[in-house]
């Protein structure tokens, strides 16, 4: 690629040794130059937790590879503003993450976290979720997200808005489809296992992956439920529009 080809920031919460990661940077190579700046361990449901307490250190592991001892939003910070510091950054791309993040997962979700944090910094973001916990199939989410990569370098994207896509684990030709759709609804039930340890002491599992969901026509779950790809618009504005303008009308 030459010096005028886009530049694309990769980042994850796997960590930075993840297949995922690694499929991900190699397809995204037909595009543009890639960056990856990635945490040195998994970072798994970190959301979209910023270091301010303890400094962070960056390990160079192989030419435009970089690993850091912080979650997957200091990654994407660090990278923008510091290890690329002026470099225009055209994308970024957070993932291949090791399971799926479909409605109420994006506000846990540290792969989802690092496109939001990319999308508060100005640059079109996309998270990449394989829906699955065992035999990958990171070909697939790869060839996904670089379709889905090269539309949004041509296109753009809305102001404050990123895309969360989620990809079922199977051979491209057995997926029926992309849906473009809204966020689902979780039920989680009961999350947490208490266990005892052989001193007799009590300790904790927070759970969370025997999840049900609600019925929401249009929406990532029914999608995935149903064999197609879930493409998301994310929205960074949280407001609740219905809910200010019955609040304005109440006595202050």
């Amino acid at each position: 690629m030459g010096d005028g080809d886009p530049v694309i920031l990769v980042s994850n919460d796997d960590g930075v040794r993840s297949e995922g990661i690694e499929a991900l940077a190699g397809a995204l190579k037909d595009l543009g130059t890639v960056y990856v700046v990635a945490p040195d361990r998994e970072r798994s449901a970190a959301s979209h937790s910023l270091s301010l307490t303890h400094p962070l250190r960056v390990e160079k592991v192989s030419p435009r590879v970089y690993s850091v001892d912080g979650t997957p939003t200091d990654c994407v910070n660090l990278g923008v503003n510091g290890i690329l510091r002026g470099k225009k950054i055209d994308l970024l791309v957070s993932g291949i993450n090791k399971g799926a993040n479909l409605g109420d997962d994006i506000t846990y979700s540290g792969t989802v976290s690092a496109a939001m944090e990319g999308t508060l910094l100005g640059i079109p973001s996309i998270a990449v979720s394989l829906v699955t916990r065992t035999r990958f199939r990171f070909d697939t989410a790869a060839e996904m997200a670089l379709d889905v990569a090269r539309k949004v370098l041509k296109r753009g994207l809305p102001d404050d808005t990123l895309l969360n896509v989620n990809v079922p684990n199977a051979a491209r030709e057995e997926i029926k489809g992309v849906r473009v759709t809204r966020m689902g609804k979780r039920v989680y039930g009961d999350m947490i296992v208490e266990k005892v340890d052989p001193r007799g002491k009590k300790y904790y599992w927070i759970g969370g992956d025997h999840l049900n969901c609600e019925d929401v026509p249009g929406s990532d779950l029914e999608a995935i439920e149903e064999g197609y790809i879930s493409v998301t618009p994310i929205h960074l504005d949280l407001t609740n529009y219905t809910a200010l303008r019955a609040l304005r009308k109440w006595t202050w």
